[in-house]
């Protein structure tokens, strides 16, 4: 079995910036990536500078092409385990197949949970978006609908109210507005609609309104909305490594890998970066944790190697 210096198991933004600073470094590297990245339904990449709006798969394919030239190496499949033992990491797929490194670099992304409203998953990335960084522009001055279903939902009415005179913050599941909630909106001319959703009306490829209980349908373009975000980390359990809470402004928004400023994890030998332990990082600062893991992990062979040879030495 080959025994790569560092096995990435993720090939979006942070996975393959990662793996082009190790490989650069002339270390060996493999990628395992299941082709589902998060932004897959997006129909293109914002804020990265010199690519805005380029579409995903452009970059993805692009950067797995940058980091083969330098002698990197790519396999199509799910890890479903890893384990360590004295020669280093293994890593299972679903097809069975194991594979073996000296380190892991975790960057998996998370998941996305949808409020459980029918409408919105089929609608998701599309005219359903939950970033105004991310998709703002492209909605702008359209209606928008933004669904409450926490806490986040103000701070998130206000901020695509920056995008369009017209937005409806549909309080939905949220909590009761306290009074300067209400007076805040008031003032920023954002209505509130009180009652719960049903779902989404569609008319061929496009949103046209919210349903509410009860019938009554408020005539809407776009719809914001906050997801719950899982860190896609599962598979490390057995090295005793588990996602944790993550908290916006006091709110719980999901979970992710714990890591240091280089992307080291409670677990020697693992790092990880992007949304798996960044959930609120869009694609440029991903790659960005992805380089500076990719460097720490360098540093850190380089640091064994180090012991390894005066021992030798030595002896």
């Amino acid at each position: 079995m080959t025994k790569y210096d560092v096995i990435v198991i993720g090939g979006g933004a942070a996975g393959l910036s990662g793996a082009l600073a190790l490989v650069r470094s002339r270390r060996s590297v493999l990628v395992v990536d299941d082709g589902t990245p998060r932004n897959a339904p997006a129909d293109g990449v914002h804020n990265f500078l010199t690519r805005d709006g380029v579409p995903p798969g452009e970059i993805y394919a692009l950067g797995r092409q940058e980091v083969a030239g330098y002698g990197g190496e790519f396999v199509n499949g799910t890890v479903t385990t890893a384990g360590r033992d004295d020669n280093g990491f293994t890593v299972g797929l679903a097809d069975g197949t194991t594979y073996r490194g000296r380190r892991l670099l975790v960057t998996t992304g998370l998941t996305d949970v949808l409020p459980d409203v029918p409408g919105l998953a089929e609608r998701w990335g599309k005219d359903v978006v939950h970033c105004p960084y991310c998709h703002g522009w492209e909605i702008k001055d359209q209606a928008i609908g933004v669904l409450a279903t926490g806490a986040m939902a103000v701070h998130q009415a206000q901020l695509f109210r920056q995008l369009s005179d017209d937005v409806t913050l549909f309080l939905h599941t949220a909590p009761d507005l306290t009074d300067e909630q209400w007076e805040e909106l008031a003032a920023r001319g954002i209505a509130v609609v009180q009652g719960k959703v049903e779902q989404l009306e569609v008319t061929g490829d496009r949103i046209t309104g919210v349903r509410l209980e009860g019938g009554k349908v408020v005539p809407r373009q776009a719809i914001a909305v906050q997801t719950t975000v899982r860190a896609r980390a599962g598979f490390l359990a057995d090295l005793g490594l588990e996602a944790t809470v993550v908290e916006a402004n006091g709110v719980e928004v999901g979970t992710a890998v714990t890591v240091d400023g280089m992307g080291a994890t409670a677990v020697p030998g693992v790092f990880a970066a992007g949304n798996v332990s960044s959930p609120m990082a869009q694609v440029m600062p991903s790659a960005a944790a992805g380089l500076m893991a990719g460097a720490g992990l360098n540093f850190d062979l380089i640091g064994e190697e180090t012991r390894l040879a005066v021992a030798a030495r030595s002896s």
